[in-house]
């Protein structure tokens, strides 16, 4: 599937598009004849995604957004104001020291975990929101360590907590908007060679973007909350 039926090509905003599999899914999208808005959190720095931009026809757009800084939510929503968004997926992450255990982690390294991987998707969402078509799809990376059913090992404990607290937040997003048509959809990528999955991850980002657009774009038109994993099975809450 590379588009919604609409008469003009389907536009996804990817937050957090600059490299990994963030570039990675705008890439995946670009390829499918969508259109793409990728945003970066440096204004200086060349990155994957404007290289993409570079070799796209005008089909990629850049916009500058640090999820972290609520404030550039208002002027992001103005410049994106005439556009109407057919998906918008939060990809956002970062962990702490895998190792230490929840009463040992220091309160800075609790709030930065937190903050980025829980609370600002969420701030971005309920922001943006109104900009996505009503059949549309808003979607966040999660991660399979955020089911607590799952759980039997514990470790990285800050890391699941936070996708725990990302999967709530966003299912009550979602139960808030009562009968829309829209989808909701929690996606577990799987352990991927990225800057926070590290090199000794089995999945590569080039064999995983491929499966992640197919699961969003399997859930399009398909009304409510879905938290899946790379195969679009459904991973225990």
């Amino acid at each position: 599937m590379s588009s919604t039926g609409t008469e003009h090509p389907p536009t996804a905003l990817v937050i957090g598009a600059s490299r990994g599999l963030g570039h990675a899914i705008s890439a995946e999208f670009l390829d499918r004849g969508w259109n793409v808005v990728g945003t970066v959190r440096d204004t200086t720095a060349r990155t994957p995604l404007h290289d993409l931009a570079d070799r796209a026809d005008g089909r990629v757009t850049i916009e500058h957004l640090d999820i972290n800084e609520p404030g550039q939510l208002p002027p992001l929503h103005e410049r994106l104001a005439h556009r109407r968004l057919d998906v918008l997926f939060v990809n956002a992450g970062t962990t702490n020291n895998e190792q230490t255990p929840i009463g040992a982690v220091a309160t800075a390294d609790f709030i930065d975990v937190m903050l980025t991987n829980a609370l600002s998707p969420m701030r971005v969402i309920e922001a943006l929101e109104d900009l996505v078509s009503p059949a549309g799809l808003i979607g966040a990376m999660s991660s399979g360590q955020g089911s607590i059913t799952n759980n039997t090992t514990g470790g990285r404990e800050v890391y699941r907590g936070s996708k725990a607290a990302l999967n709530m937040f966003l299912r009550s997003f979602a139960a808030r908007q009562g009968e829309t048509p829209r989808a909701f959809v929690l996606l577990a990528p799987g352990w991927i060679r990225t800057a926070l999955g590290g090199p000794d991850a089995p999945y590569t980002i080039e064999e995983t973007a491929p499966l992640l657009v197919d699961v969003l774009l399997s859930r399009l038109g398909t009304p409510g909350m879905a938290y899946l994993d790379r195969f679009g099975q459904t991973v225990p809450w």
